[in-house]
């Protein structure tokens, strides 16, 4: 059995990351505009820095739950 307040943390970390994600592209609307600057390719690197940790995050509670949590319901993430 999972500690489920280890699966929360992990979830509101998840949440929290893509809160950062949406916030990071605030003034982007084009791909462009990542690489028009320095300030661009910064946000460009946090952003995908946000979504290595969230991929981490939930392979961590997919071995922690033993695929009960996330293959049920989407049975084509391996």
């Amino acid at each position: 059995m999972y500690d489920s307040s280890l699966l929360l943390e992990k979830l509101e970390q998840i949440d929290d990351a893509l809160a950062k994600i949406e916030r990071r592209f605030t003034g982007i609307n084009s791909p462009d505009d990542f690489l028009d600057s320095d300030n661009g390719l910064d946000m460009l690197d946090s952003i995908a820095m946000m979504l290595i940790a969230i991929g981490e995050n939930f392979k961590k509670i997919d071995i922690e739950t033993e695929g009960k949590l996330l293959t049920p319901h989407y049975p084509d993430i391996h």
